[in-house]
């Protein structure tokens, strides 16, 4: 078992002939009941689209544990595309930096042409010509690396408040 000090994410190694025991979230959600658990449709469905293994399991553990459907986690912008179009999420979390050739910004803008799902940018790379290449896809906001799950949870709320025509600032 690994964990990253001060991080939500758990990476368990098992070697083929194991078989993999649920996890301490699991066990919990199996303790509590079918009944407690929220229904997936009623859960607003998050992508994630970051290269980097363990931010991605970090933030989709956050994004669980907060309520959260995670649509998947796209290391390319092609991949963010096709989750996209099979899922239909309500925002995509974004990281410029991606696998392949496209970056972060192309995807945002393919997904928001294509399918009008707009992102919130979660990236160390914000500076202004990014920005200015980004704002055709409507950010729905900004989150510099490196950040804490938790104010990342928050960009989650106020971009889906947003969505619903409520002011940023306000709550649901």
């Amino acid at each position: 078992m690994f964990r990253r000090p001060g991080s939500l994410a758990e990476v368990m190694l098992i070697a083929p002939e194991e078989e993999a025991r649920p996890g301490p979230a699991e066990q919990a959600g199996e303790q509590a009941g079918a009944a407690e658990a929220p229904v997936a449709s009623e859960r607003p469905c998050i992508l994630l689209v970051e290269d980097d293994f363990l931010v991605g399991m970090e933030v989709e553990a956050g994004l669980r544990e907060a309520g959260f459907e995670v649509a998947g986690i796209a290391t390319t912008a092609e991949e963010a595309l096709a989750i996209a179009s099979a899922r239909r999420p309500a925002l995509a979390i974004m990281d410029i930096r991606l696998a392949g050739p496209r970056d972060g910004v192309d995807a945002a803008l393919d997904l928001f042409r294509s399918l009008g799902i707009r992102s919130l940018f979660a990236s160390a790379h914000g500076d202004s010509e990014v920005r200015a290449r980004a704002a055709p896809a409507r950010p729905l906001g900004w989150v510099a690396k490196p950040y804490r799950v938790e104010t990342l949870l928050g960009a989650v709320r106020a971009a889906l408040r947003e969505l619903e025509g409520q002011p940023a600032g306000t709550s649901a």
